[in-house]
């Protein structure tokens, strides 16, 4: 057997490199300031009565690429726990809950146009619809208590 020249070749003292251990599962950062669901969307904290609604990183790794979105309309209601769009990913299509009640005042068009931004920025520039929030379910969950649920 021939080893590179840059791993010593005596067979009695082999060499061991170390690595780090591979990490499957490595823990995902959901930010503290954000509420979530056990839908995996996430609530911004209402500025004004308009709070941002995305999906969690937990969510845009599981659906995989990203490549459509269907937003709510602007002024259409939506429902806390009821359907309001959808993501279509390489791997599947999956409904997209609003985590809350009241009325859609913006959409984000970056995300339609490149729903990539769901998979690389789901806390930031993946936001996908922002909501003048008129009722809140008591079911939303801290940070932590999205991490347990979540298994992350």
């Amino acid at each position: 057997m021939t080893h590179p020249s840059h791993f010593p070749s005596h067979p009695a003292r082999p060499t061991f490199i170390s690595t780090p251990p591979i990490q499957e599962n490595q823990a995902m950062s959901n930010p503290t300031q954000l509420r979530y669901t056990k839908e995996h969307e996430w609530l911004s904290a209402a500025e004004d009565g308009v709070a941002t609604v995305g999906i969690t990183e937990f969510a845009a790794n599981a659906l995989g690429d990203v490549v459509f979105a269907q937003l709510p309309e602007v002024g259409a209601t939506v429902t806390a726990g009821e359907t309001c769009g959808e993501l279509e990913s390489t791997k599947s299509v999956s409904d997209l809950y609003s985590p809350v009640t009241g009325e859609v005042v913006a959409a984000n068009q970056d995300v339609v146009d490149d729903p990539s931004l769901v998979n690389t920025a789901p806390f930031e520039g993946g936001w996908l619809f922002k909501v003048r929030v008129t009722g809140e379910p008591d079911e939303l969950l801290s940070a932590d208590e999205y991490t347990a649920f979540a298994g992350n």
